[in-house]
């Protein structure tokens, strides 16, 4: 088992450094104002992420990634060491903020997290990196001092930016890697990305004419990030914007689009500039939407659903059997209702306390929702009085669940005691109508209740 976790352990150091050998290799390519600097460095919000996600204990990996990079570029032994170091630290600096002020790995989930997320892991644990790395290069002698400035601003905003696009994308496609979308989702999603790639290609892919290029023509691209925030949530959002960075990298990098300047450098430096402030935007919107909604569902389950037994309510209840009696004038299908009404709950609360009366509804609450189809709906009717709906049944199979369900009662093992007394009836037979199809339930239910009382025993 130990030398299993050992293996496990060693292949996620592994992957880790390659993936960030690799990430930081890609963003060198684009490097101009120094040969270790670039305005794009995805490595630190790989670097972050891992940290939030896997734990402190994998700085190795970065600690491998960032020194195989450095060495492979320019500099020397000590000079890729102290910088590997550099972005080490940044990485567990940012975790350790993002961890202590701003909710760590949740961080996404509110808006206020979010920019307490850009704030410290952005543009404070950026600076760490930054210095370490700028300051080595210039005491090495592979950098001049008079452009230190210009280097350090490049390396911050290109780390600050890869923190804020590549973070939340690895977090939240880690957390939630499953893909449950229908078919009309699917169209959409489609329609939107394809949309925005377009867009995309349009504006920084040199299709307009030149007389345009110094129009904010990169403004066409944010309907449909906030497309993406309001129709699909954080994850799609956070793939928006990364999507989009890539499109204007590369058209950029060609000369084409709204940032493309005589300098390489300066260009990506705006166009970063751009991407940052537009990943930050529909974030936060995306989060935003996404805890309205979650709000909004919390408030219609509590309005559809009884706060005792967290079964449906009398307006579901309603519904439900307006909904089924629709059906039925569609397809003709028949359904059945079971009532059920608690045996001597006045007497329970009166010998034993209401808090143990509470818990007798409960039970009952409790075996409904166990021992019921996906397709059924039980609802408390009223009191100690529920209700159960049950689609496409006859007569004869009401029974059948009436009985199962006074049966496990009783036989729950629980003290006191609790029986139930049940009465059915089936749509359109017993009753045309809600009103008439319950109160013929409820006839049934009180001939039983009649024919044999059954007490609760007493304590002695």
């Amino acid at each position: 088992m130990v030398r299993s976790r050992f293996l496990r352990d060693l292949m996620t150091l592994l992957a880790l450094t390659a993936a960030y050998f690799f990430a930081g290799k890609l963003g060198l390519r684009l490097a101009s104002v120094h040969a270790s600097v670039t305005a794009v460095w995805p490595g630190t919000g790989i670097a972050i992420a891992a940290f939030l996600i896997l734990g402190y204990r994998i700085w190795p990996g970065i600690l491998a990634g960032a020194f195989l990079v450095n060495l492979t570029t320019a500099g020397s032994l000590a000079t890729s060491i102290s910088i590997a170091a550099g972005n080490t630290l940044e990485g567990v600096a940012g975790c350790y903020l993002v961890n202590r002020f701003a909710a760590g790995r949740r961080a996404f989930e509110r808006a206020q997290d979010i920019f307490k997320f850009t704030f410290l892991a952005g543009l404070l644990s950026p600076t760490v990196s930054a210095t370490v790395g700028v300051t080595t290069l210039a005491l090495g002698g592979f950098a001049h001092w008079a452009i230190y400035g210009s280097i350090w601003s490049t390396w911050w905003l290109g780390d600050a930016v890869g923190a804020v696009v590549v973070t939340p994308l690895v977090i939240l496609w880690w957390e939630n890697p499953r893909l449950h979308w229908t078919r009309q989702q699917l169209i959409e999603l489609a329609l939107l990305f394809l949309g925005l790639f377009f867009t995309g290609w349009i504006v920084f892919g040199g299709r307009f004419h030149p007389a345009l290029t110094n129009y904010p023509l990169e403004y066409l691209c944010i309907p449909f990030l906030m497309w993406a925030a309001f129709r699909f949530g954080r994850r799609k959002a956070a793939t928006a914007i990364f999507l989009l960075a890539a499109i204007a990298t590369w058209g950029t990098l060609h000369g084409f689009g709204p940032f493309a300047r005589e300098s390489r450098n300066t260009s990506l430096l705006l166009l970063q500039a751009f991407v940052g402030i537009m990943g930050v935007t529909t974030l936060v919107l995306a989060a935003e939407i996404t805890e309205h909604k979650r709000a909004d569902k919390h408030v219609r389950h509590l309005a559809l659903t009884d706060p005792v037994t967290g079964l449906a309510n009398y307006r579901r209840l309603l519904d439900t059997l307006d909904s089924e009696i629709k059906r039925y004038d569609r397809a003709g299908r028949p359904f059945a209702v079971v009532l059920l009404d608690l045996d001597g709950l006045k007497r329970i609360n009166d010998t034993y306390g209401h808090l143990v009366g509470t818990e007798a509804i409960c039970r009952l609450a409790n075996i409904l929702r166990i021992h019921c189809r996906a397709i059924d709906t039980a609802a408390r009717y009223g009191g100690d009085e529920f209700v159960l709906v049950l689609p496409e049944t006859e007569s004869h199979a009401a029974l059948r669940v009436a009985s199962r369900i006074a049966e496990r009662l009783s036989t729950d093992g629980d003290d006191p005691p609790v029986t139930v007394s049940t009465g059915t009836a089936v749509y359109p037979q017993d009753g045309k109508t809600i009103d008439e199809l319950l109160a013929a339930a409820d006839r049934v239910l009180y001939l039983k209740k009649g024919s044999s009382k059954k007490k609760l025993p007493l304590p002695t």
